[in-house]
Protein backbone atom coordinates (compact mmCIF):
# COMPACT_ATOMS: atom_id res chain seq x y z
CA UNK A 1 0.00 0.00 0.00
CA UNK A 2 1.46 3.33 -1.05
CA UNK A 3 1.49 5.26 2.21
CA UNK A 4 4.22 7.14 3.96
CA UNK A 5 3.24 7.09 7.61
CA UNK A 6 0.48 6.73 10.16
CA UNK A 7 -1.75 9.45 11.56
CA UNK A 8 -0.61 8.57 15.07
CA UNK A 9 2.68 10.46 15.10
CA UNK A 10 4.08 10.90 11.60
CA UNK A 11 4.57 14.60 10.78
CA UNK A 12 3.09 14.30 7.29
CA UNK A 13 -0.20 12.54 8.00
CA UNK A 14 -0.44 14.21 11.38
CA UNK A 15 -0.29 17.57 9.61
CA UNK A 16 -2.77 16.42 7.00
CA UNK A 17 -5.20 15.09 9.59
CA UNK A 18 -4.90 18.07 11.92
CA UNK A 19 -6.93 19.90 9.31
CA UNK A 20 -9.74 17.42 9.91
CA UNK A 21 -9.51 17.66 13.70
CA UNK A 22 -10.24 21.38 14.11
CA UNK A 23 -13.62 22.20 15.69
CA UNK A 24 -15.68 24.02 13.08
CA UNK A 25 -19.11 24.10 14.74
CA UNK A 26 -20.35 24.29 18.33
CA UNK A 27 -21.77 20.79 17.87
CA UNK A 28 -18.31 19.29 17.51
CA UNK A 29 -18.65 18.06 13.93
CA UNK A 30 -15.10 17.74 12.71
CA UNK A 31 -13.56 17.78 9.23
CA UNK A 32 -16.83 17.36 7.30
CA UNK A 33 -15.77 19.81 4.58
CA UNK A 34 -12.50 17.95 4.11
CA UNK A 35 -14.09 14.64 3.20
CA UNK A 36 -13.52 13.43 -0.37
CA UNK A 37 -15.82 15.16 -2.83
CA UNK A 38 -16.84 11.88 -4.43
CA UNK A 39 -18.12 10.55 -1.10
CA UNK A 40 -21.21 12.76 -0.75
CA UNK A 41 -23.61 9.96 0.20
CA UNK A 42 -21.25 8.75 2.93
CA UNK A 43 -20.86 12.34 4.08
CA UNK A 44 -24.62 12.86 4.37
CA UNK A 45 -25.05 9.58 6.22
CA UNK A 46 -22.23 10.41 8.58
CA UNK A 47 -23.60 13.85 9.36
CA UNK A 48 -27.09 12.43 9.95
CA UNK A 49 -25.71 9.78 12.33
CA UNK A 50 -23.70 12.40 14.14
CA UNK A 51 -26.78 14.62 14.55
CA UNK A 52 -28.84 11.70 15.89
CA UNK A 53 -26.17 10.86 18.41
CA UNK A 54 -25.88 14.49 19.49
CA UNK A 55 -29.56 14.52 20.35
CA UNK A 56 -29.09 11.62 22.81
CA UNK A 57 -28.44 12.03 26.51
CA UNK A 58 -24.71 11.35 26.13
CA UNK A 59 -23.48 14.13 23.81
CA UNK A 60 -19.80 13.63 24.64
CA UNK A 61 -19.82 9.97 23.61
CA UNK A 62 -21.64 10.88 20.42
CA UNK A 63 -19.10 13.59 19.65
CA UNK A 64 -16.25 11.13 20.07
CA UNK A 65 -17.95 8.58 17.83
CA UNK A 66 -18.49 11.11 15.06
CA UNK A 67 -14.94 12.42 15.42
CA UNK A 68 -13.46 8.96 15.12
CA UNK A 69 -15.50 8.11 12.05
CA UNK A 70 -14.57 11.37 10.39
CA UNK A 71 -10.92 10.97 11.30
CA UNK A 72 -10.85 7.44 9.93
CA UNK A 73 -12.50 8.64 6.74
CA UNK A 74 -9.81 11.31 6.40
CA UNK A 75 -7.10 8.75 7.01
CA UNK A 76 -8.53 6.49 4.34
CA UNK A 77 -8.00 9.25 1.86
CA UNK A 78 -4.25 9.04 2.27
CA UNK A 79 -3.81 5.37 3.18
CA UNK A 80 -6.14 3.57 0.78
CA UNK A 81 -5.67 5.77 -2.27
CA UNK A 82 -2.57 4.94 -4.25
CA UNK A 83 0.21 7.52 -4.30
CA UNK A 84 0.91 9.07 -7.71
CA UNK A 85 4.11 9.46 -9.69
CA UNK A 86 4.15 13.07 -10.90
CA UNK A 87 6.52 15.02 -13.17
CA UNK A 88 6.72 18.80 -12.81
CA UNK A 89 9.02 19.96 -15.57
CA UNK A 90 10.27 22.74 -17.80
CA UNK A 91 12.25 21.92 -20.92
CA UNK A 92 13.68 23.49 -24.04
CA UNK A 93 10.29 22.80 -25.63
CA UNK A 94 8.33 24.83 -23.04
CA UNK A 95 10.59 27.38 -21.33
CA UNK A 96 13.28 29.90 -22.39
CA UNK A 97 16.90 29.34 -21.45
CA UNK A 98 16.85 32.30 -19.02
CA UNK A 99 14.22 30.54 -16.92
CA UNK A 100 15.90 27.14 -17.12
CA UNK A 101 19.17 28.69 -15.94
CA UNK A 102 17.53 30.01 -12.77
CA UNK A 103 15.79 26.70 -12.06
CA UNK A 104 18.85 24.54 -12.74
CA UNK A 105 20.18 22.54 -9.78
CA UNK A 106 23.86 21.46 -9.85
CA UNK A 107 24.45 17.75 -9.50
CA UNK A 108 26.15 18.25 -6.14
CA UNK A 109 22.90 19.79 -4.83
CA UNK A 110 20.59 16.97 -5.94
CA UNK A 111 20.66 15.11 -2.57
CA UNK A 112 19.81 18.33 -0.73
CA UNK A 113 16.97 19.03 -3.16
CA UNK A 114 15.58 15.51 -2.70
CA UNK A 115 15.64 15.98 1.06
CA UNK A 116 13.81 19.30 0.87
CA UNK A 117 11.21 17.96 -1.55
CA UNK A 118 10.52 14.94 0.65
CA UNK A 119 10.10 17.32 3.58
CA UNK A 120 6.97 18.71 1.90
CA UNK A 121 3.70 17.44 3.36
CA UNK A 122 2.46 15.46 0.38
CA UNK A 123 5.75 14.22 -1.12
CA UNK A 124 7.09 10.77 -0.24
CA UNK A 125 9.91 10.28 -2.80
CA UNK A 126 11.72 12.55 -5.25
CA UNK A 127 14.39 12.83 -7.94
CA UNK A 128 15.85 15.74 -9.92
CA UNK A 129 16.82 15.60 -13.60
CA UNK A 130 18.56 18.89 -14.36
CA UNK A 131 20.41 19.35 -17.67
CA UNK A 132 21.05 22.22 -20.07
CA UNK A 133 17.83 21.39 -21.92
CA UNK A 134 15.49 20.43 -19.08
CA UNK A 135 14.68 20.79 -15.40
CA UNK A 136 12.32 18.03 -14.31
CA UNK A 137 11.30 16.97 -10.82
CA UNK A 138 9.87 13.49 -10.32
CA UNK A 139 7.94 12.82 -7.12
CA UNK A 140 5.75 10.21 -5.49
CA UNK A 141 2.87 12.28 -4.13
CA UNK A 142 0.16 11.43 -1.59
CA UNK A 143 -2.08 13.92 -3.39
CA UNK A 144 -1.61 15.00 -6.99
CA UNK A 145 -3.03 18.51 -6.62
CA UNK A 146 -1.38 19.33 -3.30
CA UNK A 147 1.88 17.70 -4.34
CA UNK A 148 2.11 19.77 -7.53
CA UNK A 149 1.28 22.94 -5.59
CA UNK A 150 3.97 22.29 -2.96
CA UNK A 151 6.67 21.41 -5.51
CA UNK A 152 5.85 24.45 -7.67
CA UNK A 153 6.10 26.71 -4.63
CA UNK A 154 9.42 25.06 -3.72
CA UNK A 155 10.74 25.68 -7.24
CA UNK A 156 9.67 29.32 -6.97
CA UNK A 157 11.40 29.70 -3.61
CA UNK A 158 14.68 28.16 -4.78
CA UNK A 159 14.83 30.00 -8.13
CA UNK A 160 13.25 33.35 -7.31
CA UNK A 161 10.81 32.93 -10.23
CA UNK A 162 7.16 33.74 -9.37
CA UNK A 163 4.81 30.76 -9.18
CA UNK A 164 2.58 32.28 -11.86
CA UNK A 165 5.49 32.45 -14.31
CA UNK A 166 6.54 28.86 -13.61
CA UNK A 167 2.96 27.71 -14.17
CA UNK A 168 2.94 29.35 -17.60
CA UNK A 169 5.89 27.28 -18.79
CA UNK A 170 5.73 24.03 -16.80
CA UNK A 171 4.26 20.74 -17.93
CA UNK A 172 2.61 18.20 -15.63
CA UNK A 173 2.41 14.45 -16.17
CA UNK A 174 0.92 11.79 -13.93
CA UNK A 175 1.50 8.05 -13.46
CA UNK A 176 1.51 6.26 -16.84
CA UNK A 177 2.10 9.51 -18.74
CA UNK A 178 5.00 10.32 -16.39
CA UNK A 179 6.43 6.83 -16.93
CA UNK A 180 6.19 7.14 -20.70
CA UNK A 181 7.84 10.58 -20.59
CA UNK A 182 10.97 9.52 -18.70
CA UNK A 183 11.25 6.45 -20.95
CA UNK A 184 11.08 8.70 -24.03
CA UNK A 185 13.63 11.07 -22.49
CA UNK A 186 16.03 8.22 -21.75
CA UNK A 187 15.60 6.85 -25.29
CA UNK A 188 16.46 10.26 -26.77
CA UNK A 189 13.00 10.77 -28.29
CA UNK A 190 12.47 14.06 -26.44
CA UNK A 191 15.88 15.51 -27.40
CA UNK A 192 16.55 18.16 -30.02
CA UNK A 193 18.72 15.63 -31.85
CA UNK A 194 16.56 12.52 -32.02
CA UNK A 195 18.28 9.55 -30.40
CA UNK A 196 21.28 11.44 -29.00
CA UNK A 197 23.12 9.49 -26.32
CA UNK A 198 24.11 12.12 -23.75
CA UNK A 199 20.70 12.14 -22.05
CA UNK A 200 20.98 8.43 -21.21
CA UNK A 201 24.23 9.13 -19.37
CA UNK A 202 22.45 11.94 -17.48
CA UNK A 203 19.61 9.62 -16.45
CA UNK A 204 22.21 7.12 -15.21
CA UNK A 205 23.77 9.90 -13.15
CA UNK A 206 20.45 10.54 -11.39
CA UNK A 207 20.48 6.94 -10.16
CA UNK A 208 24.15 7.07 -9.21
CA UNK A 209 23.75 10.28 -7.17
CA UNK A 210 20.48 9.07 -5.62
CA UNK A 211 21.91 5.83 -4.21
CA UNK A 212 21.68 5.97 -0.44
CA UNK A 213 19.84 9.32 -0.42
CA UNK A 214 16.81 9.25 1.86
CA UNK A 215 13.83 10.09 -0.35
CA UNK A 216 15.14 8.47 -3.53
CA UNK A 217 12.77 5.64 -2.73
CA UNK A 218 11.64 2.38 -4.24
CA UNK A 219 9.12 3.80 -6.71
CA UNK A 220 11.20 6.68 -8.10
CA UNK A 221 14.48 4.77 -8.13
CA UNK A 222 12.69 1.86 -9.80
CA UNK A 223 11.32 4.26 -12.42
CA UNK A 224 14.76 5.67 -13.28
CA UNK A 225 16.45 2.26 -13.32
CA UNK A 226 13.78 0.99 -15.69
CA UNK A 227 14.27 4.13 -17.82
CA UNK A 228 17.95 3.22 -18.21
CA UNK A 229 16.96 -0.25 -19.39
CA UNK A 230 14.54 1.29 -21.91
CA UNK A 231 17.18 3.73 -23.20
CA UNK A 232 19.66 0.93 -23.79
CA UNK A 233 17.09 -1.35 -25.39
CA UNK A 234 15.81 1.33 -27.80
CA UNK A 235 19.32 2.16 -28.99
CA UNK A 236 20.26 -1.49 -29.38
CA UNK A 237 17.12 -2.71 -31.13
CA UNK A 238 16.42 0.31 -33.36
CA UNK A 239 19.93 1.75 -33.83
CA UNK A 240 18.25 5.15 -33.64
CA UNK A 241 21.52 6.95 -32.90
CA UNK A 242 23.02 5.90 -36.24
CA UNK A 243 23.19 8.43 -39.07
CA UNK A 244 24.27 12.08 -38.91
CA UNK A 245 21.58 14.66 -38.18
CA UNK A 246 23.79 17.77 -37.83
CA UNK A 247 25.92 19.50 -40.46
CA UNK A 248 29.20 18.71 -38.69
CA UNK A 249 28.41 15.02 -38.15
CA UNK A 250 27.08 14.77 -41.72
CA UNK A 251 30.35 16.24 -43.04
CA UNK A 252 32.34 13.50 -41.32
CA UNK A 253 29.90 10.79 -42.36
CA UNK A 254 29.94 11.93 -46.00
CA UNK A 255 33.73 12.05 -46.10
CA UNK A 256 34.04 8.52 -44.71
CA UNK A 257 31.42 7.28 -47.17
CA UNK A 258 33.59 8.53 -50.04
CA UNK A 259 36.73 6.90 -48.69
CA UNK A 260 37.53 3.19 -48.92
CA UNK A 261 36.71 1.61 -45.55
CA UNK A 262 40.25 0.24 -45.28
CA UNK A 263 41.63 3.80 -45.33
CA UNK A 264 39.48 5.29 -42.55
CA UNK A 265 42.18 4.92 -39.92
CA UNK A 266 45.09 6.03 -42.12
CA UNK A 267 43.52 8.87 -44.17
CA UNK A 268 45.19 12.23 -43.45
CA UNK A 269 42.63 14.70 -42.08
CA UNK A 270 42.94 18.50 -42.18
CA UNK A 271 40.48 20.84 -40.45
CA UNK A 272 40.67 24.53 -41.32
CA UNK A 273 39.04 26.63 -38.60
CA UNK A 274 38.77 25.76 -34.90
CA UNK A 275 35.50 27.52 -34.17
CA UNK A 276 32.30 25.82 -33.00
CA UNK A 277 31.74 23.87 -36.25
CA UNK A 278 35.41 22.92 -36.57
CA UNK A 279 35.44 21.66 -33.01
CA UNK A 280 32.38 19.50 -33.68
CA UNK A 281 34.02 18.07 -36.81
CA UNK A 282 37.05 17.09 -34.70
CA UNK A 283 34.83 15.43 -32.09
CA UNK A 284 32.93 13.45 -34.72
CA UNK A 285 36.19 12.35 -36.35
CA UNK A 286 37.46 11.12 -33.00
CA UNK A 287 34.16 9.31 -32.40
CA UNK A 288 34.64 7.54 -35.74
CA UNK A 289 38.10 6.34 -34.72
CA UNK A 290 40.37 9.00 -36.20
CA UNK A 291 43.34 9.53 -33.86
CA UNK A 292 45.53 11.95 -35.81
CA UNK A 293 44.65 15.22 -37.57
CA UNK A 294 46.00 18.66 -38.39
CA UNK A 295 44.13 21.86 -37.50
CA UNK A 296 44.84 25.19 -39.20
CA UNK A 297 43.69 28.24 -37.27
CA UNK A 298 44.61 31.87 -36.68
CA UNK A 299 45.60 31.23 -33.06
CA UNK A 300 46.91 28.17 -31.26
CA UNK A 301 45.02 28.79 -28.00
CA UNK A 302 41.70 27.51 -29.33
CA UNK A 303 43.32 24.40 -30.79
CA UNK A 304 45.07 23.72 -27.49
CA UNK A 305 41.74 23.99 -25.65
CA UNK A 306 40.18 21.44 -28.03
CA UNK A 307 43.18 19.15 -27.62
CA UNK A 308 42.78 19.24 -23.84
CA UNK A 309 39.17 18.06 -24.13
CA UNK A 310 40.05 15.01 -26.19
CA UNK A 311 40.66 11.54 -24.79
CA UNK A 312 44.22 10.27 -24.51
CA UNK A 313 45.70 8.82 -27.67
CA UNK A 314 44.31 11.51 -29.99
CA UNK A 315 47.00 13.62 -31.70
CA UNK A 316 45.97 17.10 -32.86
CA UNK A 317 48.70 19.13 -34.62
CA UNK A 318 48.43 22.91 -34.93
CA UNK A 319 49.43 24.83 -38.06
CA UNK A 320 49.16 28.62 -38.54
CA UNK A 321 46.99 30.07 -41.30
CA UNK A 322 49.94 30.91 -43.56
CA UNK A 323 50.74 27.18 -43.77
CA UNK A 324 47.25 26.31 -45.03
CA UNK A 325 48.22 25.36 -48.61
CA UNK A 326 51.25 23.37 -47.45
CA UNK A 327 49.03 21.50 -44.98
CA UNK A 328 46.42 20.84 -47.71
CA UNK A 329 49.14 19.33 -49.91
CA UNK A 330 49.76 16.71 -47.19
CA UNK A 331 46.06 15.94 -46.56
CA UNK A 332 43.64 13.49 -48.13
CA UNK A 333 40.48 15.12 -46.73
CA UNK A 334 40.12 18.86 -46.08
CA UNK A 335 37.26 20.18 -43.91
CA UNK A 336 36.72 23.97 -44.03
CA UNK A 337 34.69 25.90 -41.48
CA UNK A 338 35.86 29.50 -41.25
CA UNK A 339 34.06 32.84 -41.30
CA UNK A 340 36.07 34.06 -44.30
CA UNK A 341 33.96 36.03 -46.79
CA UNK A 342 36.24 35.08 -49.70
CA UNK A 343 37.15 31.57 -50.87
CA UNK A 344 40.25 30.01 -49.33
CA UNK A 345 40.64 27.50 -52.15
CA UNK A 346 40.19 28.19 -55.87
CA UNK A 347 41.09 26.14 -58.95
CA UNK A 348 44.54 27.75 -59.29
CA UNK A 349 45.36 26.83 -55.65
CA UNK A 350 44.29 23.20 -55.86
CA UNK A 351 45.65 22.22 -59.28
CA UNK A 352 49.20 22.86 -58.05
CA UNK A 353 48.78 20.45 -55.12
CA UNK A 354 50.13 16.91 -55.43
CA UNK A 355 47.48 14.16 -55.68
CA UNK A 356 46.15 12.52 -52.56
CA UNK A 357 47.57 9.13 -51.57
CA UNK A 358 46.79 6.24 -53.88
CA UNK A 359 45.16 4.27 -51.08
CA UNK A 360 42.12 6.51 -51.42
CA UNK A 361 42.28 6.70 -55.19
CA UNK A 362 44.45 9.81 -55.54
CA UNK A 363 41.44 12.17 -55.26
CA UNK A 364 41.48 14.81 -52.54
CA UNK A 365 38.14 15.53 -50.84
CA UNK A 366 37.09 19.07 -49.85
CA UNK A 367 34.15 19.13 -47.45
CA UNK A 368 33.07 22.76 -47.09
CA UNK A 369 30.57 23.47 -44.26
CA UNK A 370 31.04 27.26 -44.35
CA UNK A 371 28.55 29.89 -45.46
CA UNK A 372 29.81 31.83 -47.42
CA UNK A 373 31.69 28.95 -49.01
CA UNK A 374 35.43 28.55 -48.34
CA UNK A 375 35.99 26.38 -51.42
CA UNK A 376 35.05 27.68 -54.86
CA UNK A 377 32.90 25.47 -57.09
CA UNK A 378 35.61 25.78 -59.75
CA UNK A 379 37.74 23.37 -57.71
CA UNK A 380 35.53 20.56 -59.04
CA UNK A 381 37.15 21.16 -62.42
CA UNK A 382 40.41 19.79 -61.02
CA UNK A 383 40.63 16.10 -61.87
CA UNK A 384 42.23 15.14 -58.54
CA UNK A 385 39.72 17.01 -56.35
CA UNK A 386 36.06 16.64 -55.30
CA UNK A 387 34.11 19.35 -53.48
CA UNK A 388 31.06 18.88 -51.24
CA UNK A 389 29.25 21.85 -49.69
CA UNK A 390 26.41 22.44 -47.19
CA UNK A 391 23.72 21.69 -49.78
CA UNK A 392 25.20 18.23 -50.35
CA UNK A 393 25.21 17.64 -46.62
CA UNK A 394 21.57 18.68 -46.20
CA UNK A 395 20.50 15.69 -48.27
CA UNK A 396 22.41 13.36 -45.93
CA UNK A 397 20.91 15.04 -42.86
CA UNK A 398 17.37 14.93 -44.26
CA UNK A 399 17.65 11.25 -45.16
CA UNK A 400 19.01 10.40 -41.73
CA UNK A 401 16.30 12.42 -39.96
CA UNK A 402 13.62 10.57 -41.89
CA UNK A 403 15.26 7.29 -40.94
CA UNK A 404 15.39 8.30 -37.28
CA UNK A 405 11.70 9.20 -37.33
CA UNK A 406 10.90 5.70 -38.56
CA UNK A 407 13.07 4.27 -35.81
CA UNK A 408 11.34 6.53 -33.27
CA UNK A 409 8.05 4.85 -34.15
CA UNK A 410 9.67 1.48 -33.51
CA UNK A 411 10.98 2.84 -30.21
CA UNK A 412 7.45 3.79 -29.13
CA UNK A 413 6.42 0.14 -29.38
CA UNK A 414 9.28 -0.79 -27.06
CA UNK A 415 8.39 2.03 -24.67
CA UNK A 416 4.73 0.96 -24.52
CA UNK A 417 5.79 -2.60 -23.69
CA UNK A 418 8.26 -1.47 -21.01
CA UNK A 419 5.70 0.95 -19.53
CA UNK A 420 3.27 -1.93 -19.01
CA UNK A 421 6.00 -3.95 -17.34
CA UNK A 422 6.86 -1.08 -14.99
CA UNK A 423 3.21 -0.49 -14.10
CA UNK A 424 2.81 -4.21 -13.39
CA UNK A 425 5.85 -4.10 -11.09
CA UNK A 426 4.44 -1.06 -9.32
CA UNK A 427 1.02 -2.69 -8.98
CA UNK A 428 2.66 -5.70 -7.35
CA UNK A 429 4.10 -3.44 -4.64
CA UNK A 430 0.57 -2.62 -3.44
CA UNK A 431 -0.01 -6.02 -1.85
CA UNK A 432 3.48 -6.63 -0.44
CA UNK A 433 2.81 -5.03 3.01
CA UNK A 434 -0.44 -6.99 3.36
CA UNK A 435 1.25 -10.28 2.45
CA UNK A 436 4.00 -9.65 5.00
CA UNK A 437 1.62 -8.59 7.77
CA UNK A 438 -0.82 -11.45 7.13
CA UNK A 439 2.05 -13.95 7.41
CA UNK A 440 3.30 -12.25 10.58
CA UNK A 441 -0.24 -12.25 12.03
CA UNK A 442 -0.66 -15.98 11.31
CA UNK A 443 2.80 -16.73 12.72
CA UNK A 444 1.99 -14.94 15.99
CA UNK A 445 -1.18 -17.02 16.37
CA UNK A 446 0.71 -20.23 15.51
CA UNK A 447 3.44 -19.55 18.04
CA UNK A 448 0.95 -18.66 20.78
CA UNK A 449 -1.13 -21.79 20.20
CA UNK A 450 2.00 -23.95 19.88
CA UNK A 451 3.25 -22.66 23.22
CA UNK A 452 -0.10 -23.52 24.86
CA UNK A 453 -0.02 -27.00 23.35
CA UNK A 454 3.53 -27.70 24.47
CA UNK A 455 2.83 -26.50 28.00
CA UNK A 456 -0.13 -28.89 28.23
CA UNK A 457 2.02 -31.78 27.00
CA UNK A 458 4.46 -31.31 29.86
CA UNK A 459 8.24 -31.19 30.08
CA UNK A 460 8.97 -34.78 29.12
CA UNK A 461 8.16 -34.34 25.41
CA UNK A 462 11.08 -35.46 23.25
CA UNK A 463 12.57 -33.39 20.43
CA UNK A 464 11.06 -35.56 17.71
CA UNK A 465 7.54 -34.98 19.00
CA UNK A 466 8.19 -31.27 19.46
CA UNK A 467 9.44 -31.02 15.90
CA UNK A 468 6.44 -33.00 14.61
CA UNK A 469 3.97 -30.70 16.37
CA UNK A 470 5.84 -27.63 15.11
CA UNK A 471 5.81 -28.96 11.54
CA UNK A 472 2.10 -29.76 11.86
CA UNK A 473 1.28 -26.22 12.97
CA UNK A 474 3.34 -24.75 10.13
CA UNK A 475 1.66 -27.01 7.62
CA UNK A 476 -1.82 -26.00 8.81
CA UNK A 477 -0.95 -22.30 8.65
CA UNK A 478 0.62 -22.59 5.19
CA UNK A 479 -2.39 -24.48 3.83
CA UNK A 480 -4.71 -21.91 5.37
CA UNK A 481 -2.73 -19.00 3.89
CA UNK A 482 -2.36 -20.56 0.44
CA UNK A 483 -5.74 -19.32 -0.83
CA UNK A 484 -5.45 -15.72 0.43
CA UNK A 485 -1.85 -15.48 -0.85
CA UNK A 486 -2.86 -16.67 -4.31
CA UNK A 487 -5.51 -13.96 -4.43
CA UNK A 488 -3.02 -11.29 -3.34
CA UNK A 489 -0.54 -12.00 -6.14
CA UNK A 490 -1.04 -10.36 -9.51
CA UNK A 491 1.38 -9.54 -12.33
CA UNK A 492 -0.75 -6.57 -13.44
CA UNK A 493 -1.21 -7.82 -16.99
CA UNK A 494 -4.99 -8.09 -16.56
CA UNK A 495 -6.81 -5.02 -15.25
CA UNK A 496 -9.80 -7.03 -14.00
CA UNK A 497 -7.56 -9.38 -12.05
CA UNK A 498 -5.63 -6.44 -10.62
CA UNK A 499 -8.83 -4.75 -9.48
CA UNK A 500 -9.98 -7.95 -7.77
CA UNK A 501 -6.56 -8.37 -6.15
CA UNK A 502 -6.73 -4.89 -4.62
CA UNK A 503 -10.28 -5.56 -3.39
CA UNK A 504 -9.03 -8.76 -1.77
CA UNK A 505 -6.17 -6.84 -0.18
CA UNK A 506 -8.47 -4.24 1.37
CA UNK A 507 -10.85 -6.98 2.58
CA UNK A 508 -8.04 -8.88 4.32
CA UNK A 509 -6.73 -5.65 5.84
CA UNK A 510 -10.17 -4.96 7.32
CA UNK A 511 -10.84 -8.53 8.49
CA UNK A 512 -7.53 -8.97 10.30
CA UNK A 513 -6.91 -5.35 11.30
CA UNK A 514 -3.67 -5.21 9.29
CA UNK A 515 -3.90 -1.56 8.24
CA UNK A 516 -2.79 -0.30 11.62
CA UNK A 517 0.27 -2.57 11.57
CA UNK A 518 1.15 -1.48 8.04
CA UNK A 519 0.83 2.19 8.98
CA UNK A 520 2.93 1.71 12.08
CA UNK A 521 5.65 0.06 9.99
CA UNK A 522 5.58 2.98 7.58
CA UNK A 523 5.80 5.36 10.53
CA UNK A 524 8.89 3.62 11.87
CA UNK A 525 10.54 3.75 8.46
CA UNK A 526 9.70 7.42 8.03
CA UNK A 527 10.83 8.34 11.55
CA UNK A 528 14.14 6.50 11.21
CA UNK A 529 14.68 8.16 7.83
CA UNK A 530 14.09 11.62 9.26
CA UNK A 531 16.53 10.97 12.10
CA UNK A 532 19.39 10.07 9.74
Amino acid sequence: MAVSSTFVACPKLETLLNHHNKLETPLGLVGVRALPKNNRSSRRGLIQRARCELSDSAPNAANISALEQLKNSAADRYTKERSSIVVIGLSIHTAPVEMREKLAIPEAEWPRAIGELCGLNHIEEAAVLSTCNRMEIYVLALSQHRGVKEVTEWMSKTSGIPVSEICQHRFLLYNKDATQHIFEVSAGLDSLVLGEGQILAQVKQVVKVGQGVNGFGRNISGLFKHAITVGKRVRTETNIAAGAVSVSSAAVELALMKLPESSHASARMLIIGAGKMGKLVIKHLVAKGCTKMVVVNRSEERVKAIRDEMISGVEILYRPLDEMLASAAEADVVFTSTASETPLFLKEHVETLPPACQEIGGVRLFVDISVPRNVGSCVNEVETARVYNVDDLKEVVAANKEDRLRKAMEAQTIIAEESNQFEAWRDSLETVPTIKKLRAYAERIRMAELEKCMSKMGDDVNKKTTRAVDDLSRGIVNRFLHGPMQHLRCDGSDSRTLSETLENMHALNRMYGLEKDILEEKLKAMTSGQQK
